[in-house]
């Protein structure tokens, strides 16, 4: 590899990460959306099943954090 070639990956390299970093806050927004709306469910009809879906979605994202702040088995 050439000393020219490396800009040119960095810059590419920093490109792809924006476009990562986008779909990432595009995603946050729209989960913040619906946190907001309460999931799409109203209070007077939560159900079990409800519970179980939120409960399973916060697991998920619970490993995603973990991750992205090197917490849990994610620790350095």
């Amino acid at each position: 590899m050439t000393t020219s070639q490396v800009p040119r990956q960095n810059e590419q390299a920093l490109n792809a990460f924006l476009v990562a970093k986008l779909e990432i806050d595009t995603m946050l927004e729209r989960l913040k959306s619906l946190s907001d709306d309460h999931f799409g469910t109203h209070p007077d009809e939560i159900h079990w099943g409800d519970v179980g879906t939120l409960t399973h979605n916060a697991s998920l994202l619970r490993r995603i954090i973990d991750s992205a702040c090197r917490e849990s088995e994610y620790a350095d």
